[in-house]
């Protein structure tokens, strides 16, 4: 409850000292920057997502066009323009300081970084409101190590910007709740601003997440015979007006660009296929994200399982509806939906986290029941082993020589350790945390960079680079001098340049090379009789420039290539 500054015997040590604290903005960066840092730099572009959406932005810098979203010469009409403008800044940004060029991958994730850190402050600075300060500081320093959050901090994408922009809307609104004659227009400027920005950033999440938490507080209000003043408090009439003003101008520019087509691919294309059906693949039964959320909250998820008895308690008092109007039905929909991805409910994340450091914190909340103790702690378990088992198998499928592999596996095994030894929650959860610092770290700074076998498209455009500068230097873009077939892989174009042709045979590579003095051409073995004969055929003579071997890991294949010129 607001004010709660105690912390049983489970929650000594650590989340005391953290929950007594007088800078704790410090504490949130210090954390967030813990879990932020390791692989930021040193990880390369990854497929598929990532460089989809990084490729976008420099296609943007590059033509100046800053309302179409392009992949190469195809539209790309599937999410809104608000994370493209995003990493667009920091790109320039860094570029005019010397600090990046535009094939650097690092200044298109810092929107993702920075987004991460804005849900950690807003479940601080706005969840105090709903749960007290000492609650909400050690939900607000779980949230970037939930293991889920801290893979989207490292992605050039959508949603951990999306996860910040929720967390400023939905605090802004639980403080409507619970406190509606103390909310001024200021505040739900706010809130109408960032369910703008969240538009801008994904479409109808954020508004559904609103959405959703809005009639759930509205029926339970009719059902209970209370009023919802938390209704006039949110000030509609003129804050709706205000979110569209942030997206209209975009919304008009894009209908106008592309003759309404944006709008009618992502409605039907990207969003139907979701709600139909699997998108790419992306299945998944009801019941999916509860059976991940162990994994994916780790290493909070221990206090999450277990507090479910003691929050449901609580659910009448105001604080507590609202977080479970938040949490449940927007869960409910995304355990509904066909296409699942671990990331979806993290949108749900801070309302999560704030009502398990509640209990976490509350000496007189219930305990759970013995048979949950045991399985909530089964449950965790598979983290840190399955992040174990990742440390493992890299090295395995994509060679390398991991300097960090034996600190992850050391990490990984005093987590479980500490997990199994300790009696309360708190301390295991804290020993969760600790552990997850050194583990997620090693295993994204020393292990996944280290990968060399899975990081193909980055040998791919080192080999590239290294031929033309031992030939006179690239030849321009418009003479398209490169050209793929058997690897069209997103980070490709976003390396080699937005110019690369993706072909679909061997014989169309061989007249690449055929047609272009000082061209490049990338081919893969199974495309390689049928590249030989066609060059043979032309009278072509062609030479292996470099052979890149690895495994695919979007598409879970080893492929061997070959980079060819005449």
């Amino acid at each position: 409850m607001p004010g709660m500054t105690l912390a049983p015997p489970a929650a000594q040590d650590l989340f005391a000292r953290l929950a007594g604290t007088r800078r704790p903005v410090l504490v949130i960066l210090l954390v967030w920057a813990l879990f932020v840092a390791p692989g930021f730099f040193s990880i390369p572009p990854s497929d598929r997502d990532e460089s989809r959406f990084a490729q976008a932005t420099k296609q943007m810098l590059e033509t100046g066009n800053i309302v179409e979203i392009r992949f190469g010469d195809v539209a790309r009409n599937k999410k809104p323009v608000g994370i493209h403008w995003a990493q667009a800044l920091t790109v320039s940004v860094a570029e005019a300081m010397g600090l990046a060029g535009r094939t650097d991958i690092w200044p298109y994730r810092v929107p993702s970084a920075l987004g991460g850190l804005i849900a950690a402050l807003a479940t601080f600075w706005l969840g105090r409101a709903l749960v007290g300060r000492a609650p909400a500081l050690v939900a607000a320093v779980l949230l970037p190590a939930a293991l889920v959050v801290t893979v989207e901090m490292h992605i050039a994408k959508t949603d951990a910007m999306l996860l910040g922009t929720i967390a400023v809307m939905m605090g802004l609104f639980g403080r409507t709740v619970v406190a509606p004659e103390r909310f001024g227009p200021g505040a739900a400027a706010g809130f109408w601003f960032a369910f703008g920005v969240g538009i801008l950033l994904k479409g109808p999440v954020a508004p559904m997440v609103a959405g959703l938490a809005a009639f759930a507080l509205w029926m339970s209000d009719r059902l209970a015979h209370r009023p919802s003043p938390w209704l006039g408090a949110l000030r509609a009439a003129w804050g709706f007006p205000l979110a569209l003003i942030l997206v209209l101008p975009w919304g008009v520019a894009i209908w106008v660009a592309t003759d309404g087509a944006f709008f009618f691919e992502a409605i039907r294309g990207d969003l139907g296929q979701k709600v139909v059906g699997a998108d790419e693949q992306h299945g998944g039964p009801p019941g999916y994200h509860l059976a991940l959320a162990a994994v994916t909250l780790f290493p909070a998820s221990l206090a999450v399982l277990r507090a479910i008895p003691a929050v449901w308690a609580w659910r009448d008092e105001p604080a507590t509806r609202f977080l479970l109007a938040w949490i449940l039905p927007t869960w409910l929909v995304f355990e509904l939906l066909p296409t699942k991805l671990p990331h979806y409910v993290a949108v749900t994340f801070p309302a999560v986290l704030l009502l398990a450091a509640r209990w976490l914190l509350d000496p007189s909340a219930r305990p759970p029941p013995r048979w949950l103790a045991r399985l909530s702690l089964g449950l965790w378990l598979i983290a840190p082993l399955g992040l174990a088992g990742l440390a493992i198998a890299l090295p395995v499928v994509a060679g390398g020589s991991p300097w960090a592999l034996p600190v992850a596996l050391a990490a990984a095994g005093w987590t479980l350790w500490q997990g199994v030894r300790a009696a309360e929650t708190g301390r295991a959860v804290a020993a969760g945390l600790l552990g997850s610092v050194v583990l997620y770290g090693a295993i994204l700074q020393g292990v996944i960079p280290e990968a060399r076998g899975i990081w193909l498209s980055p040998r791919i455009a080192e080999a590239a680079a290294a031929h033309w500068a031992a030939t006179g230097g690239r030849p321009p873009a418009s003479d398209r001098p490169f050209a793929a077939v058997g690897f069209h892989e997103p980070s490709l174009v976003f390396l080699v340049g937005t110019d690369v042709r993706l072909l679909r045979s061997g014989e169309e590579a061989a007249r690449h090379l055929a047609e272009r003095a000082r061209g490049l051409a990338l081919v893969r073995d199974r495309h390689e009789d049928a590249f030989r004969a066609e060059a043979e055929r032309l009278g072509l003579t062609v030479r292996e420039v470099a052979r890149i071997d690895g495994f695919n890991l979007s598409r879970g294949q080893f492929v061997a290539l070959g980079l060819y010129a005449r």
